[in-house]
């Protein structure tokens, strides 16, 4: 039996665990959860998953993983080459690539800029948020300074951690290209991967939410 990923497209940690599951060319069952209609509260779900958050992923021995930067060096440890580029054994590139994935899930995702429009209604995005928002931006600039991708010059997977949540926070602070050229080449960079569609089928329903939502 394949393992299952209980998901909802839309989800930034979703999606990144999607372009991870591609690249390793996995054969994964998908079950979606719905969280506007807390699906993910059901008490079939929570003992699952207590925190009761997607992704969650369950093996077929009953070996269950949620948090998307757990599941992912799993799969890549579990599925992918002896020493896969994608989060190669060598400590050093594994620790650039850990701290790029704390990053991402300490700053950019407690960003939290679009689930308040989603979920609570909000018509707009305080100046505060924003500016936090650009200031991320700018730290990732750096990181991408004489390098194609976040965590050095080849694709891993804090490349589909990040795009995932920097394009979803594009949605509403763009990324502009003469302020973050480094970031806004890297995303042209992102699109061209043959498993980007992942992320980009998620991004359009998160776009399609959060453009009603702010009409």
């Amino acid at each position: 039996m394949a393992p299952v990923l209980y998901m909802v497209p839309y989800s930034q940690p979703v999606r990144a665990t999607l372009m991870t599951i591609k690249a390793l060319n996995i054969e994964i069952e998908l079950q979606e959860v719905s969280l506007i209609d807390k699906q993910q509260l059901s008490s079939t779900f929570t003992k699952l998953n207590p925190q009761h958050t997607v992704p969650t992923l369950v093996e077929d021995d009953g070996f269950v993983l949620w948090e998307s930067h757990a599941i992912m060096p799993y799969l890549v440890d579990k599925y992918g080459k002896e020493d896969d580029p994608l989060y190669p054994k060598d400590l050093r590139k594994r620790a650039t690539i850990n701290q790029r994935l704390h990053f991402n899930n300490g700053v950019l995702f407690t960003l939290n800029v679009l689930g308040p429009i989603i979920y609570q209604g909000e018509g707009t995005i305080s100046e505060e948020k924003v500016s936090r928002v650009r200031e991320a931006y700018a730290f990732l600039e750096t990181f991408l300074d004489r390098h194609k991708w976040v965590a050095g010059d080849w694709v891993t997977i804090a490349d589909f951690a990040i795009i995932a949540t920097v394009t979803s926070l594009d949605v509403v602070v763009p990324v502009g290209e003469e302020i973050y050229p480094n970031v806004y080449a890297w995303m042209r960079r992102a699109e061209g991967l043959p498993y980007y569609d992942e992320n980009r089928r998620g991004l359009e329903i998160i776009k399609n939410m959060v453009t009603k939502k702010l009409a």
